[in-house]
């Protein structure tokens, strides 16, 4: 080997050394709704719940691939932030096998929830209780035979919304369940999901909790911009508990660790005083939305000034507010917003 060839070598060789130790966990498996699907969607036929259409990924390096946003989701910022090596690939790509699971799977699914039943409104979807079957039944036996240690690896859960969204506010009034027995039907099995994951050896859990979704363009569009309190009072208390539900399961689960984001309040602060946060609009879609008011209209029309918008759709928030999401679940030292320690913390224990 020629000499120059030789240093170039050990140059890489040192850079990808850094990289790697500097990463603070080996990886990241992914599991929830839009709000953390990376393109799962895109491999499903029948799925209305995708985003693989410009304007989304407009300004993203790769284009559209399935993320509900302009550019990144949280997941993209948060392992940026962690200093993995590169993007979570999603489960649904079949090149997501063998060493390239070696830093996590994204399994989310755009319109899906807590329940299997919620998301049948967009088609087909990958339910929660299928995305952990996929780790189990596909990932796991990869990473064993890799000797993987998942005890170095966080396990993000972001879901609930369209349990609410798509499927308890779609019921008729006079047939809905009440509020509470639906929520803690939400939550049980929600709880059930994360032991399974626990009994298969995750030990990190970050959980996000629902976004305002009362105030999103979808909701807001029919009342003049006002936010549904209605919503919002339904996914308070989900929130509530879910925050409780991360006591009890630290309890439950000798030896895990898990921390509760709280993007409702994240959201609602950029909301109630905008400019303080440096946004400017909070009311309006960055894009043109299709009929339904919720997703994007192919190849419709974007505003400019994307990076002070909240909503880029009539659901999904821009990559400005996932970045600030992301960084804020990252190192806040508030336990208002990140219960009861942040992911950079979490990480590290």
């Amino acid at each position: 080997m020629s000499k120059p060839l030789l240093l170039i070598t050990l140059f890489i060789t040192t850079l990808l050394t850094t990289c790697y130790s500097e990463a603070e966990v080996n990886g990241m498996f992914v599991f929830g709704s839009s709000i953390l699907d990376s393109g799962n969607n895109n491999y499903l036929p029948n799925s209305t719940a995708r985003a693989d259409y410009l304007p989304y990924g407009l300004d993203f390096p790769l284009g559209s691939t399935g993320r509900f946003s302009n550019d990144r989701n949280i997941i993209d910022v948060l392992g940026e932030l962690l200093g993995l090596p590169s993007l979570i690939p999603v489960f649904n790509d079949p090149k997501t096998r063998g060493d390239k699971v070696i830093h996590g799977v994204n399994y989310a699914s755009g319109g899906s929830g807590i329940l299997d039943s919620t998301g049948s409104v967009s088609g087909r979807v990958i339910t929660l209780t299928q995305q952990i079957n996929n780790f189990e039944g596909v990932t796991l036996p990869e990473l064993r035979a890799r000797s993987v240690d998942l005890r170095k690896y966080l396990f993000v859960v972001g879901t609930g919304g369209n349990d609410y969204l798509l499927n308890y506010f779609l019921i008729p009034v006079g047939q809905r369940p009440s509020l509470i027995s639906f929520t803690m039907s939400l939550l049980s099995t929600l709880s059930r999901r994360l032991k399974t994951l626990y009994s298969l050896g995750a030990r990190k859990f970050v959980l996000q909790n629902i976004n305002p979704n009362g105030c999103a363009p979808v909701v807001t569009a029919p009342m003049s911009g006002l936010c549904n309190e209605a919503i919002n009072a339904a996914i308070l208390y989900y929130n509530a508990h879910l925050r409780l539900l991360v006591d009890h399961l630290r309890l439950s689960m000798p030896g895990s660790k898990l921390v509760y984001i709280n993007a409702y309040k994240i959201i609602r602060d950029i909301i109630d005083d905008p400019t303080h946060q440096g946004f400017a609009e909070v009311k309006q879609s960055c894009c043109k939305v299709s009929s339904n008011g919720l997703l994007c209209e192919r190849g419709g029309s974007v505003c400019q000034s994307r990076n002070s918008y909240l909503y880029f759709d009539g659901l999904h928030v821009t990559d400005a507010v996932n970045a600030f999401i992301a960084r804020k679940a990252y190192d806040t030292n508030n336990i208002f917003e990140a219960y009861p320690t942040n992911v950079k913390n979490l990480a590290r224990l």
